[in-house]
């Protein structure tokens, strides 16, 4: 089961910007460990998905897993040797437009060291560079 909105108002959407960093979701907030994104980038159903699997048989059913980005922005392309013109292509896929700082998953209930391997393993499966962070204890 690929990750897309139940409901857009438009179906297909324009490219955007992924300029900039991200100065919301940077912070680890459920969990312990996290995955941040050091690049910027367009992340895939396919991508995200092969991530979560990575983590969770690494982790064998044990903690808690989040993810933190969700893909609900549309990119369309059209067929290969077509030529130009004739409108906008039909819809490829769903994308998240990750900008740098942005935490793709976090995990809970586990020990540092599974954690950093989980993440490692989930990082093995994305197209950009991450790094794992651990939550500020407040005060």
């Amino acid at each position: 089961m690929a990750l897309m909105p139940e409901r857009v108002k438009y179906r297909k959407m324009h490219r955007g910007s992924r300029a900039g960093l991200a100065y919301a979701g940077n912070t680890v907030v459920f969990g312990r460990y996290g995955l941040q994104a050091l690049e910027r980038c367009w992340l895939d159903t396919k991508q995200i998905e092969a991530a979560r699997v990575a983590i969770n048989r690494f982790m064998k059913r044990h903690g808690k897993m989040w993810i933190r980005v969700f893909p609900q922005k549309s990119f369309t392309k059209k067929p290969l040797e077509t030529r130009m013109g004739k409108g906008k292509g039909p819809l490829e896929s769903w994308v998240a437009v990750i900008r740098p700082a942005n935490v793709l998953f976090e995990v809970d209930g586990v020990p540092e060291a599974t954690a950093r391997e989980a993440m490692r393993l989930a990082a093995t499966k994305l197209p950009l560079a991450t790094k794992f962070i651990t939550r500020r204890p407040q005060g």
